[in-house]
């Protein structure tokens, strides 16, 4: 096989589902799982899974990010095209037409997202030369596959020339993103205390819950973050984001080992960034988001958050279910490395 890279992380999959993989572990998604999670369907009843867009609101959450904004779009002789009566745009008294054209500018993992596999990358030394250099998941190399230009207008700069040429979302979304999903109620054990979810609690809640996740199952987590956020209706606190409800403790070796050992397809959670983050502290040359690292550059699992999961979970809950057929494709942008997607649950 020829690869791009002498060494691979350890623990990595890369090469695993092929040199020019850009999938990762989408590709345990086969036609069965599909198949499993429409068998899963009871009822035919849906949940929308994803939070109204211009939510949390502000951008207490991640200052780099805020909120969409819309604006009319404007015709060739500049007329804003919004609440516009056709007949003065074009001449003719005789047309009734009113006609709303918008454009939206968001950030693409402002609230409901997904993080495609090119979001979070690490310095390793894949080409065996002793120097570290910029790679993502499979080697996909940082200024070579994936490309930088200036900021975002909202800091300041024009927007220009940044693009994930291997790895954007595109790629998930042309997987469609459908099969049997698992949902685990961190929140029943946790709370809305602030928790950093070690593998013992997570263990304990699948125990309790009867959960059990296997091959190719995307696992969602519910932890009750989100509900606190549409509660707050757009004046969310600095308190309520950054010390309230459940997130994974990324630096847990035993949760990491069940990550990866447990086959699962992508890892999906109603908080931030399914991990705590900031994360604790560690020791020693580290990633900053261990969990991040783990899966989105080393064995390829896509990561979901800010999902709402709160009607899912209350009706899984009083079901006594766990299982669900989960639609949820991303945006298919490609070159980008987060997507907004509105996941849908059938019942």
């Amino acid at each position: 096989m020829t690869t791009r890279w002498k060494n691979r992380p350890e623990g990595s999959n890369w090469g695993d589902f092929g040199p020019d993989d850009q999938i990762g572990r989408l590709n345990f998604l086969t036609l069965e799982k599909v198949l499993q999670g429409i068998a899963e369907v009871k009822e035919g009843r849906t949940f929308c899974l994803s939070m109204p867009l211009d939510l949390p609101g502000g951008n207490l959450l991640n200052p780099a990010r805020h909120p969409p904004r819309r604006y009319a779009t404007a015709s060739p002789d500049g007329v804003a095209r919004y609440l516009l009566p056709v007949a003065e745009a074009v001449g003719n008294d005789e047309l009734t037409d009113v006609v709303n054209d918008d454009c939206v500018l968001i950030h693409t993992q402002y609230s409901t997202q997904w993080d495609a596999l090119s979001h979070v990358g690490g310095l390793f030394d894949a080409d065996g030369d002793g120097f570290n250099e910029m790679v993502f998941y499979n080697g996909w190399r940082g200024g070579e596959d994936i490309v930088a230009g200036d900021n975002c207008s909202d800091c300041g700069a024009e927007v220009s020339g940044v693009e994930a040429k291997r790895l954007g979302i595109e790629n998930m979304a042309e997987t469609c993103v459908q099969g049997r999903a698992v949902l685990i109620d961190l929140h029943e054990i946790c709370g809305d205390a602030k928790t950093n979810a070690d593998f013992s609690v997570l263990e304990q809640a699948m125990k309790d819950q009867n959960v059990t996740v296997e091959k190719g199952d995307m696992v969602c987590l519910h932890t009750g973050y989100t509900r606190q956020i549409l509660e707050a209706g757009g004046n969310p606190t600095e308190a309520m984001l950054h010390d309230s409800c459940a997130a994974l403790e990324g630096r847990d070796p035993k949760l990491l080992e069940w990550v990866a050992d447990s086959g699962l397809a992508v890892l999906i959670a109603d908080n931030y960034a399914v991990e705590r983050a900031p994360s604790e502290v560690g020791e020693g040359r580290r990633a900053n988001l261990p969990l991040h690292e783990l899966c989105l550059f080393k064995l390829g699992i896509h990561l979901g958050e800010i999902w709402w999961l709160g009607d899912l979970n209350d009706y899984m809950r009083k079901a006594g279910r766990s299982r669900f057929l989960l639609t949820a494709p991303p945006l298919r942008l490609p070159g980008s490395v987060g997507s907004p997607t509105t996941p849908v649950a059938t019942v």
